[in-house]
């Protein structure tokens, strides 16, 4: 295995799915997704890419004059047969740091199907029902998942001179390596995007459950989700009477 994988533990496994998701994306889907995941099955980390070569200062990244250590590791379930992967969003080296990590799903593995997990920014409300939208990187696999609702039909193509999303460059070359794989893009309401988002990390798990029999409850995600809301009424509630408050004492001082 190449000298930028670091393995901590063999686990045993099969032929597993495996689920990938990124720290930095819209309502921090990814990183909810794949926490609720591990968690949830118990996994254990396993394997980790080095970070040198992938992100800034050899590895480090200052936001807002905060250090940030970038992560990439591996988990397995044992138990449901799945590996869940988590990464900063690579800086350099996109091609060689998604080959890695289709090096640890194929060679070590041996996965049979791999998920991205993405979002994208939305002008919707959240209190609209988060609709699926779905990319796949095989005939086979997009008929086999027909009977799911998902949006199947997404037409895009990168601007002249752009720059593909990370999860279209993974789904690429995971079709070059004869890997079925799929993106699930799911939008996040604007207002949401630096938040969480519990109905959006819901419904990919909802699908997730129920494509790889993982029995999940998410009555705690339903509770999440609701508190959200009350939480986003109550401000509403109160920037509105703020505001009342500002036209009237407007209206006041102009009259006097």
């Amino acid at each position: 295995m190449n000298e930028k994988v670091h393995f901590l533990t063999r686990p045993e496994l099969h032929t597993p799915t495996m689920v990938v998701g990124w720290t930095m994306d819209a309502g921090r889907l990814g990183r909810r997704v794949t926490d609720y995941l591990v968690r949830k099955l118990g996994g254990q980390a396993f394997c980790e890419i080095e970070p040198a070569d992938f992100f800034p200062l050899n590895g480090v990244a200052i936001v807002n004059d905060i250090v940030f250590f970038p992560e990439s590791r591996f988990y397995a379930c044992p138990e449901k047969d799945l590996v869940v992967f988590l990464s900063t969003p690579p800086s350099y080296e996109w091609y060689q740091f998604l080959s890695l990590i289709l090096d640890v799903a194929q060679d070590y593995c041996h996965v049979r199907e791999i998920y991205t997990v993405g979002s994208m920014i939305a002008m919707g409300a959240h209190t609209a029902r988060r609709q699926f939208f779905s990319t796949m990187g095989s005939p086979e696999l997009k008929m086999e998942l027909s009977r799911y609702d998902l949006t199947r039909e997404t037409d895009f193509e990168t601007p002249p001179g752009g720059r593909p999303t990370l999860n279209s460059f993974f789904l690429w070359v995971a079709k070059r390596r004869g890997i079925p794989s799929a993106n699930l893009w799911i939008p996040i309401p604007f207002y949401l995007v630096s938040a969480d988002d519990p109905e959006a990390y819901r419904g990919v798990l909802d699908f997730l459950s129920d494509r790889l029999n993982l029995g999940f409850d998410l009555a705690d995600l339903d509770e999440q989700a609701g508190l959200q809301n009350e939480r986003i009424m109550k401000g509403l509630t109160t920037y509105g009477q703020h505001s009342r408050k500002l036209i009237v004492s407007s209206v006041s001082w102009s009259v006097a």
